[in-house]
């Protein structure tokens, strides 16, 4: 069958990060954490995402707020606020890719990702952007989701699943989903698939012109 990637967006939570670490390393799982910077102020979020880099988890940056796709943000100091801020709180727990996932709403790919600023600073800075291609919108049906992602990564020969490790319900199910991909013949691994990693240390790797907002 395929090679899937796991990755969990908008935690850490304090509660149900704790179940998603817990059932990757029962699997012996390695996946990649895309952490909103504003949530890294509570002392028990940051020890989770100090565990999951110490367990071998990627650290990502997923905005400061996640409140508005760069794209459609109108404030000149966007950029600054949304990425560099939660860059600067991220720290060393950042992965040496600098790695940045956009805020999507609702798990879309279109020009509401990335402003012309934002696609300069991810260049200037060496940022590795990281996109996603199976979305099985577990925030809507947090039961349900896991026949969905299934039938998603049946489609790709190497699928980069999109979670949120801030639904409690949802995550309940993490470990079984990990349990039927294995099932299913899936082989389950880090790295992401070249076609969501348009930029890559900087360096432009994939066509930008959908994703990147019109001037």
């Amino acid at each position: 069958m395929g090679t899937v990637a796991l990755s969990f967006d908008n935690g850490p939570d304090a509660e149900v990060t704790q179940v998603v670490l817990d059932a990757l390393a029962h699997r012996e799982v390695r996946a990649s954490f895309f952490v909103l910077g504003s949530r890294l102020a509570d002392r028990r979020h940051r020890i989770l995402a100090e565990r999951a880099v110490a367990e071998g988890h990627w650290i990502g940056n997923h905005s400061w707020s996640h409140s508005v796709p760069l794209g459609d943000d109108r404030r000149a100091d966007a950029v600054e606020r949304e990425i560099a801020a939660a860059e600067r709180a991220l720290g060393a727990l950042l992965d040496d890719r600098r790695l940045f996932r956009p805020f999507g709403g609702g798990g879309r790919i279109g020009p509401h990702l990335l402003s012309r600023a934002a696609r300069d600073y991810l260049v200037a800075n060496r940022n590795t952007c990281v996109l996603w291609n199976c979305v099985p919108e577990d925030w809507i049906d947090q039961e349900g989701w896991v026949e969905r992602a299934m039938a998603q990564c049946a489609r790709h020969p190497h699928s980069l699943v999109v979670l949120h490790d801030i639904l409690p319900r949802a995550m309940q199910r993490l470990d079984g989903f990990i349990a039927s991909l294995l099932d299913a013949g899936h082989r389950i691994v880090q790295d992401f698939p070249p076609e969501c990693v348009p930029i890559e240390r900087g360096r432009i790797t994939g066509d930008l012109s959908g994703i990147v907002a019109a001037p």
